[in-house]
């Protein structure tokens, strides 16, 4: 028999009609996620982690502000925010003027942030330094991220962690379990489709190994369908296709919302934003890119504080690097290290966390770390994901006790 890859073998045996109703569940998602059904809905009590990047390298500096820093103000004339146009945090530092809803979260002690958080060493490249956030591990390049270990630790259940969207994160990968991808559109898998992947799923003494793992694979469709199907917009492609918001940043919580109030077992949720590479006319734009932000986590954040199973669902929200503290001559800012991380929650304690980094003892124009991530994600993965972080993250990490 010749050999076939997933997509093939479903355009082949199910028609590329059910190709393409499977592609955003089944033919994105890897055979190894997809080896079990359960038919479980997540208990209530479960940690839910939300991971929301936000892909560019977001200015820290202009969304925690430290308006009363002269060497901002000099650093960055035309960019530099009053202290009568921020929001004040306390009496040296406050949120971008964009962050309302994070403004209210912050007095009602449901937002963290971390302070200069970084990595030994930091690599202003995109790429590389995305990599290490994502792997966790900033000495070398490792193939595997973060979240893709946990799943390595943890099991085989195809919906423990989810990317909104189709193209996999790096997090998402593990030596062994891959993520499941899905995204905020498909059509519903018709009756007849369905009971014939259903009868395509039974196994045959005669399969060959390529066969079963196929087989396993329809499989695993009875479990994504009926959990995700049910909650996921049920859109028509074409009008997907026009809709500009379709894949923002407010659609991806959207869903996960709905995810999370039908008890889908999934306990990490991975979404993103991207645009925060703010090279040249910054102010406006960011200022755009935060709303974004703010209008999007700020309702999500409270309905899932209201519900049964979103009152131990943690957002984690990061960049992989900030900006240089001087601003440049297009009136924008150049790729930096250090930056803020935010965590929200009804879990979170909220405050700072983490020192304010210098704005003038600085690594060649760049804030100096004075957090290192890892910690953060050690301590996501004790409390929320409530597992051993040491696979994950690595030996001698702490909790900063932000949950």
């Amino acid at each position: 028999m010749a050999e076939f890859n997933r997509r093939k073998f479903l355009i082949v045996g199910g028609g590329a009609a059910a190709a393409g109703l499977l592609s955003g569940v089944v033919a994105l998602t890897l055979p190894d996620m997809l080896g079990a059904a359960h038919d479980r809905p997540l208990p209530e009590g479960s940690g839910i982690l939300v991971i929301v990047t936000l892909n560019g390298g977001n200015d820290g500096i202009n969304t925690v502000i430290p308006y009363t820093d002269n060497a901002y103000h000099d650093a960055r004339p035309e960019l530099a925010f009053k202290p009568e146009e921020v929001l004040p945090l306390d009496g040296q530092l406050g949120l971008n003027p964009a962050l309302q809803g994070l403004s209210e979260m912050w007095k009602s002690r449901s937002l963290a942030i971390v302070r200069g958080v970084g990595y030994p060493n930091p690599d202003r490249s995109h790429f590389r330094s995305m990599d290490i956030w994502q792997t966790a591990s900033p000495k070398e390049p490792v193939p595997t991220g973060w979240i893709g270990r946990w799943l390595d630790a943890t099991g085989d259940d195809p919906l423990r962690a989810v990317n909104i969207g189709g193209v996999m994160p790096l997090m998402s990968i593990g030596e062994r379990q891959v993520a499941s991808a899905l995204s905020g559109w498909f059509p519903g898998i018709p009756v007849e489709t369905m009971a014939t992947l259903s009868a395509l799923s039974d196994d045959d003494p005669r399969d060959t190994a390529e066969m079963s793992a196929i087989r396993r694979t329809y499989r695993a469709s009875k479990v994504t369908e009926p959990e995700f199907g049910r909650v996921l917009k049920r859109l028509d492609p074409a009008a997907a296709a026009n809709d500009a918001d379709v894949d923002s940043l407010q659609a991806q919580l959207d869903l996960v919302a709905r995810c999370v109030k039908a008890a889908v077992p999934t306990r990490v949720y991975m979404v993103q934003l991207g645009g925060f590479d703010t090279h040249a006319a910054e102010r406006g734009t960011h200022q755009e890119l935060l709303k974004k932000v703010d209008t999007a986590l700020t309702p999500f954040l409270r309905d899932m504080s209201t519900h049964a199973h979103g009152k131990n669902l943690v957002v984690l929200m990061y960049s992989e690097f900030g900006r240089r503290v001087a601003a440049n001559s297009a009136q924008g800012t150049d790729h930096g290290a250090a930056g803020p991380v935010f965590l929200a929650g009804a879990p979170v304690k909220g405050g700072f966390y983490g020192d304010e980094p210098s704005l003038t003892d600085l690594n060649d124009g760049d804030l100096k770390s004075t957090t290192d991530f890892r910690d953060i994600y050690h301590e996501l993965l004790s409390r929320t994901l409530q597992t051993d972080p040491i696979p994950s993250v690595g030996p001698g990490r702490r909790d900063l006790g932000f949950l």
